[in-house]
C-alpha cells in the first residue's frame, strides 16, 4: 500500500485513557506517545456545508485543503472565505477529473445518498477517503466500497468519530476480553428523528414544487436520485427523512450507537432481520421501529440477537425493557445501547459508547483487561481523522479503526434494517453472496441510478 505525498507535516500520536467501571475519555501527559513525522495531504472536501463545514476544518489539520465542492454557491463561498488558495467546484465529477494530479485524498461529507458515488470515483483514483456515516444508501454500495477499498489498496475511514474516543476503545476491548461470559442479548435505540427532522407520520407526501434559488444547483443535489422538483425541505438538512436522500434514523445513528457493540463483538452478518414498525410510504421513513438482527455462533462467540428502537408508537417511545437496568436508573438515555451478558450488563448511554457502567451483582469480580487498542486522547472528531492521516503515512490501512473494511460490513448491516421494513416480513440473510433467501426481496439491497451518474 502506497501513500501518494510527498509533502511533510507533523501528527501529534493519541493518548491512553484510564479504565473504571464508569469507562470515560480521559488521559494524562505521562500516557502521552511522541509525535511522529507523516505526510503532509492535498485534500479535496466534498461537502462543505453542516457536517462538512467542519469536517473541512479538521482536514485542515492534517493536510492542505486544496480544493472546495459543494451544490450551494452560499455554502461553498462561506467555506471558500477561510481556505481562499481551495479551488471551488458544484460538480464532484469535475473536481476529480480536473484535479486528479494535484490531491492525494478526498474528504465526502455530502447527504448520503451520494457518499457512495463521490467515494467510489475517488478510490478509484486511487484517492484515500474519509466519508462520513453512513458509508452509504444502500447495502451494495457499502459492499462495493469495501471491495474498491481493497482492490485500489488505499487507507480509509468512516465519519463515525465516536470510535476514536478512549472509552469508546476500552469497552471494546472487555467485550472482546470474554470476561462479561457470554452475550444473550444487545439493545440499541436513539432519541431521532424526534425534534431532529421531519419524516413519518408528520411528513409522508412530497412538498410543494417551487423554483430552485439560484445558489442551489438543484441538478447536482439530486444527483444519483430520481428525477423530482426542488422544494423547499429538502435542502440543506431535511433529507435525512426522505428515501431518496437519507436513511433515515437507522442509517443516520447506527453507525455510531451499535458501533461499540458491533466491533467488540466482531459481529459479522446476521442470519435473519425482522421488523416491527408503522406501515411503510413510499417517500418517507417510517415514524417508529423495533428491528430484531439474529447473529449466528461464531467461534468462541455464542448465537445473539441485536435489537433496534426508535421512534414513538401511539406517543410512547419505542425502548427496550426498562427491567434490563436492573434497578439502577428510573428510565433509559435519549439514546444508547445495553449488552446483555452472562456475568453483567454494560450499559453504554450515549450516541458514541464513549462511556459505559456494568451493572450486576458480580461487576466487582471483571477485571479491566489489557490495553490493545492505542488511545487517542483529545477531540474525537479530529483524532478520528488524525489517525487516518496516520494510516495513509504508515500504508497500513488497519490504523484507522473504522477503514471500509470494517465499516463497510457495519454500514451494510444497519441498512439490512431499513429492508426489512420495507420487506414487512423476517428475511434470511446470507451474507457472503449479499442475497435474501427469498430473492424477490433482493429489490432492497439497491437502487436504481439517474442517467449521468453511476458507481
Amino acid at each position: 500500500m502506497s501513500a501518494q505525498t510527498d509533502r511533510r507535516g507533523f501528527l501529534q500520536a493519541g493518548a491512553v485513557a484510564g479504565i473504571g467501571f464508569w469507562v470515560a475519555g480521559s488521559s494524562t501527559a505521562a500516557d502521552k506517545e511522541p509525535a511522529a513525522a507523516v505526510e503532509r495531504l492535498n485534500i479535496a472536501c466534498i461537502g462543505v456545508g453542516g457536517k462538512g463545514s467542519s469536517d473541512t476544518d479538521n482536514a485542515s489539520e492534517i493536510g492542505n485543503v486544496v480544493a472546495l465542492c459543494d451544490i450551494d454557491d452560499n455554502t461553498l463561498a462561506a467555506k471558500s472565505k477561510k481556505f481562499p488558495k481551495a479551488k471551488t467546484f458544484n460538480d464532484f465529477r469535475a473536481l476529480l477529473e480536473k484535479m486528479d494530479k494535484d490531491i492525494d485524498a478526498v474528504v465526502v461529507s455530502t447527504p448520503d445518498h451520494t457518499h457512495a458515488p463521490a467515494a467510489a470515483m475517488a478510490l478509484r483514483l486511487r484517492k484515500h477517503v474519509y466519508c462520513q456515516k453512513p458509508l452509504t444508501h444502500s447495502v451494495f454500495e457499502a459492499r462495493k466500497l469495501r471491495e474498491l477499498a481493497r482492490e485500489y489498496k488505499v487507507c480509509t475511514q468512516m465519519g463515525n468519530q465516536g470510535t476514536a474516543n478512549d472509552g469508546f476503545r476500552t469497552s471494546v476491548e472487555l467485550l472482546r476480553s470474554g470476561a462479561l461470559g457470554d452475550v444473550k442479548e444487545v439493545h440499541v435505540w436513539t432519541n431521532r428523528p424526534t425534534n431532529f427532522w421531519k419524516q413519518a407520520p408528520d411528513t409522508t407526501k412530497r412538498p410543494a414544487a417551487s423554483k430552485a434559488p439560484a445558489h442551489v444547483k438543484w441538478d447536482l443535489f439530486l444527483g444519483p436520485a430520481p428525477e423530482r422538483p426542488y422544494a423547499a425541505g429538502y435542502h440543506p438538512f431535511a433529507w435525512r427523512g426522505w428515501r431518496d436522500f437519507g436513511t433515515g434514523a437507522l442509517g443516520d445513528m447506527a453507525c455510531h450507537t451499535a458501533n461499540m457493540p458491533f466491533m467488540g463483538l466482531n459481529l459479522g452478518f446476521p442470519s435473519t432481520i425482522s421488523a416491527e414498525s408503522d406501515k411503510p410510504n413510499p417517500e418517507t421513513y417510517h415514524a417508529w421501529s423495533k428491528i430484531t438482527y439474529q447473529f449466528p455462533k461464531v467461534g468462541d462467540r455464542a448465537a445473539l440477537t441485536l435489537t433496534w428502537y426508535e421512534g414513538k408508537k401511539d406517543g410512547t417511545r419505542v425502548l427496550p425493557d426498562i427491567a434490563l437496568l436492573q434497578g439502577k436508573a428510573k428510565s433509559f438515555s435519549d439514546s444508547g445501547c445495553l449488552i446483555v451478558a452472562e456475568k453483567a450488563t454494560l450499559y453504554s448511554p450515549n450516541d458514541y459508547g464513549a462511556s459505559s457502567r456494568l451493572i450486576g451483582k458480580d461487576v466487582k469480580d471483571i477485571k479491566a483487561p489489557e490495553k490493545s487498542l492505542t488511545r487517542r486522547g483529545g477531540d474525537n472528531d479530529l483524532e478520528q481523522k488524525k489517525e487516518w492521516a496516520e494510516a495513509i503515512k504508515k500504508s497500513d490501512y488497519k490504523i484507522a479503526l473504522s477503514n471500509f473494511d470494517y465499516a463497510g460490513m457495519l454500514t451494510e448491516v444497519v441498512l439490512l434494517g431499513n429492508a426489512a421494513v420495507l420487506a414487512g416480513t423476517k428475511l434470511t440473510y446470507d451474507g457472503a453472496k449479499m442475497t435474501f433467501s427469498d430473492s424477490e426481496m433482493d429489490k432492497y439491497l439497491q437502487r436504481e441510478y439517474r442517467a449521468g451518474w453511476k458507481l
